[in-house]
């Protein structure tokens, strides 16, 4: 399906984020629009997803929450202002999430409220396939394993050459002013031995939720984003040797909202996802009476 296409390639350029369910620590990131949503969340031993589109949603939402009544759009904006906080870690006290392993997937809960009227949800994730596993996780972490070891290269050549201009200041005459300020000249395989004695256990033994910190969540973006540029080159050169013919135009009533990927890509710093549908919630209260509806927010 397209819209599931698009929400899958805005999702790419989501960072992993460390949540904890329970007693249980997972790695998650998650797209909304105003057509769904896509969730792609692993415990480092397994990864599930789900992807729901707009009609899927709405006929969840009734499902779950009889008593409200409300706009696909509002109610995925509301869902999303509920998962924004457990991705930041800053969790709501009026919000709970919990989880548990289902046959072959993975389902997750959410219970709050909204307007005082109890509000649920219930993700359903199935297994990720292998294609899509490698594309969000295994390629990026090659890509940003590669992209450090340059980034060490170059630190190491510069140790080097700065060793070389302080040897230059000393046998120029030059002393330091401060004893406390000298430093050993940089032994690069002295310094590899210590790393993986000392420093690595140290890495190693951190646990599984510090798997992504900030510096590697916008490390991973970066990555990501020179990915989805390269697959729209790709893309692009494609159509244009073989020109697809035109498509009936199908009318829109409102502009899509800008996706997590724009509004991520607008600042290469923030870590926080920033993107969800733009509507406010719409919500009407269902009576047992054969009354007329009267909206909460009216």
């Amino acid at each position: 399906m397209e819209g599931s296409e698009e929400l899958e390639s805005s999702l790419l350029t989501q960072p992993w984020a460390s949540v904890c369910l329970g007693e249980s620590t997972f790695l998650a990131k998650v797209c909304f629009r105003d057509t769904g949503y896509i969730l792609l969340i692993s415990d480092l031993s397994s990864v599930w997803y789900e992807s729901a589109n707009a009609k899927a949603v709405g006929q969840r939402s009734k499902e779950l929450n009889k008593r409200l009544t409300v706009q696909v759009s509002s109610f995925l904006h509301h869902l999303y202002e509920l998962m924004r906080p457990l991705l930041a870690g800053q969790l709501d006290a009026t919000t709970s999430f919990s989880c548990h392993h289902t046959a072959g997937g993975l389902s997750l809960h959410v219970k709050s409220e909204l307007s005082g009227l109890p509000f649920h949800w219930e993700f359903h994730c199935c297994p990720a396939p292998v294609e899509m596993v490698s594309r969000h996780l295994v390629k990026p972490l090659i890509q940003m394993s590669l992209a450090l070891q340059s980034q060490v290269q170059k630190l190491t050549s510069l140790l080097l050459q700065k060793d070389a201009e302080i040897e230059d200041y000393r046998e120029s005459g030059a002393t330091l002013s401060r004893d406390r300020l000298r430093t050993e000249p940089f032994q690069e395989e002295t310094f590899q031995q210590h790393f993986m004695v000392k420093s690595l256990p140290q890495i190693c033994g951190a646990g599984e939720g510090q798997a992504f910190t900030s510096t590697l969540q916008q490390l991973y973006m970066a990555v990501t984003h020179q990915e989805a540029r390269q697959a729209q080159k790709r893309q692009l050169s494609e159509d244009a040797e073989d020109p697809a013919p035109a498509a009936e135009t199908t009318e829109h009533p409102h502009p899509p909202p800008p996706s997590q990927e724009d509004e991520t890509a607008s600042s290469s710093e923030g870590i926080t996802p920033t993107s969800s549908p733009a509507q406010k919630p719409r919500l009407s209260v269902a009576k047992t009476k054969p009354k007329k509806a009267k909206g909460l927010f009216s």
